[in-house]
This record gives structure tokens, C-alpha cells and sequence, in this order.
């Protein structure tokens, strides 16, 4: 039997075209991890200078309990007796009790280390984000203490709905692979 030029052609045409779509295939799935493997992956945290301590960390975090906590930057911190992050601004005594603290849950613990320094601790367990002792030490401190993203418990919504509310735009995505920005001394 022979072949007619018609069958060819379309024998030809069709096996091309094939070859050719799954050259365009490998080429498009090449271009995607390529494209995957120089994109950065991000995530979610608070610049320490631009964060004004609304509040807003504690409610509108899609987790029950916000995965926004205090920290303490130590190396800022003058280890006052009189703390402003953790004694109210009218506080009735100078001590630990709880009327006297401005942390709503008592995540802050006050130690003694010698007259007159004292040494202020979170316990992140009981912090809830709200920015009451940040706003106090920025007000009357040095600036110590201040809001994080914990990335242990941070979901990384692509729209994070506290990045929504915060009004100061504080909310940055960062590299994943430094996914903390940090309060340093001598900063500004």
C-alpha cells in the first residue's frame, strides 16, 4: 500500500505538534521551579519603630489567642525600679501587686536584681498581644519592650487581617529566612 502526500503530512502534523506540546510543557514546568526556587518566601512581622501599640494585635488576629506577643529587648532596657511597661501611670503602690500592673493578664514578672535594678520578663503564655506595656515603656521608657510576630503560631495568611487594621502600617512581610525585626540600642 502506499501512502498518499495528504496522510503525511497530517501523520507528520500530528506527531510534531505533540512533540511540540510537550516540549512546551517540561519548558513551562522548568520556567515554574525556577520561578519557585528564586522567589523568597515571606511572612508576617511588626517593625519595632513603626508599630504604635493600637491594640489591634490583640483582636483581630484570626487565632483565638493572638500570635502577636511582647518581648523584651535587654539590651535597650535600663532595668528600672519603676517600670512604665509594667506599672500602671498611677500605680497606688510600688510593688507587684496586681491592682499596680498595667498588663491586663499579668504576663510580666518583676525580679529584683540589686538596688535599684530590676529585671522585667514576658511569659508569652499569658501575653495577649495587646500593647499596654509597649505604649508605657514608648512613653515613659526607653522603648524595651515591643510587639513580635510569633511564627510558631502565626498562621501567614496572604491577607493577615491584623496588616489591615494596623493603622500605622507597621505590619511588613520579611524574608522567611530572617523572620524577626529587632530592637537594637542606639537605635532610633
Amino acid at each position: 500500500m502506499s501512502e498518499n502526500k495528504n496522510d503525511i503530512t497530517r501523520r507528520h502534523l500530528l506527531r510534531d505538534g505533540l512533540w511540540g506540546g510537550c516540549l512546551a510543557g517540561l519548558g513551562g514546568l522548568a520556567g515554574f521551579l525556577v520561578g519557585k526556587l528564586k522567589k523568597t518566601n515571606t511572612v508576617w512581622q511588626i517593625d519595632p519603630y513603626t508599630c504604635i501599640a493600637c491594640g489591634n494585635c490583640a483582636t483581630y488576629c484570626v487565632l483565638e489567642e493572638s500570635a502577636v506577643k511582647c518581648v523584651h529587648a535587654f539590651a535597650v532596657c535600663g532595668y528600672c525600679k519603676i517600670c512604665f511597661g509594667f506599672f500602671g501611670p498611677e500605680p497606688v503602690e510600688i510593688n507587684e501587686g496586681a491592682e499596680n500592673q498595667l498588663c491586663p493578664t499579668g504576663a510580666i514578672t518583676r525580679t529584683f536584681v540589686e538596688e535599684p535594678y530590676y529585671e522585667y520578663t514576658i511569659d508569652e503564655s499569658l501575653c495577649n498581644g495587646c500593647g499596654k506595656c509597649v505604649k508605657g515603656c514608648n512613653t515613659f521608657g526607653n522603648g524595651a519592650l515591643f510587639l513580635q510576630v510569633r511564627h510558631d503560631r502565626c498562621l501567614n495568611c496572604n491577607e493577615c487581617s491584623i496588616a489591615a487594621a494596623c493603622p500605622s502600617g507597621a505590619f511588613k512581610r520579611v524574608p522567611a529566612d530572617e523572620p524577626y525585626m529587632l530592637k537594637e540600642a542606639g537605635h532610633s
